[in-house]
């Protein structure tokens, strides 16, 4: 393939993760734990957590369709997409719970010293899943999970690509994809978190997350129904 049409691909395939990112499950998937962030830099963070997650799985997706082509993803593949709807239903009952404090709610006790003398101080308070580490772990999970279901525009990407005949072309294009997908996913990060670090109290940040279990119930339903996913781009008419 000539210079010109491979940075064309490469191109191609930035925009498609671009536009892969704001597919509506990965958004409702994503929404509850960004919106607890407590500042912009580590709702990026979550984001990039998901989109290493997802790249795992869309590699390993890309090197089976490479090696098996369409027997395979026809025969096995497609029938993986029932894990998302099951993970929406999954994440928005623990959302739900979290929300009406039926889960994770601590109390600690410290020592403190006023004036030599030993006191003892309690106080509450709960966790999304536990720590920091345990929200990362879940973004890439749930990462893991949705690019399972990356099949669509990993077949797109390696169809377009088909005259690489070497792997190593097609994974560079999946990289680049993948770094749309984190551009996408960190953008979107940033428009749910900014507003509710300005504005929201804790009765708008309650509101938000019951909103969006209520969503993620409801389209997962929509997907075990069988109907298309959305994608927030194809919405206002911007195909691939």
């Amino acid at each position: 393939m000539d210079l010109v049409l491979t940075l064309s691909l490469f191109a191609f395939a930035l925009i498609l993760g671009i536009k892969h990112s704001f597919d509506a499950d990965h958004l409702v998937a994503v929404s509850g734990l960004l919106t607890r962030s407590p500042n912009i830099r580590r709702s990026s963070m979550l984001s990039l957590s998901w989109a290493l997650g997802h790249m795992v799985t869309a590699s390993i997706i890309t090197i089976i369709l490479f090696t098996f082509k369409e027997t395979l993803f026809k025969d096995f593949l497609a029938n993986l997409d029932i894990l998302v709807p099951v993970m929406l239903i999954v994440i928005a009952i623990l959302t739900l719970a979290f929300e009406f404090d039926l889960i994770h709610i601590h109390r600690h006790k410290h020592k403190i010293q006023d004036s030599n003398i030993e006191k003892e101080h309690t106080h509450v308070h709960s966790h999304i899943l536990g720590s920091k580490r345990k929200d990362h772990g879940a973004m890439v999970g749930i990462g893991f999970i949705h690019g399972i279901a990356s099949n669509d525009e990993l077949l797109i990407l390696l169809t377009l690509t088909i005259g690489m005949q070497d792997l190593t072309g097609i994974l560079v294009g999946v990289g680049i994809f993948t770094i749309g997908v984190i551009i996408g996913m960190i953008a979107f990060g940033i428009s749910v978190n900014y507003p509710i670090q300005k504005w929201g109290t804790k009765r708008v940040t309650r509101t938000v997350n019951v909103s969006i279990a209520s969503l993620s119930i409801f389209y997962a339903i929509w997907l075990l129904a069988g109907i298309d996913g959305l994608n927030i781009f194809e919405l206002f008419g911007f195909t691939t």
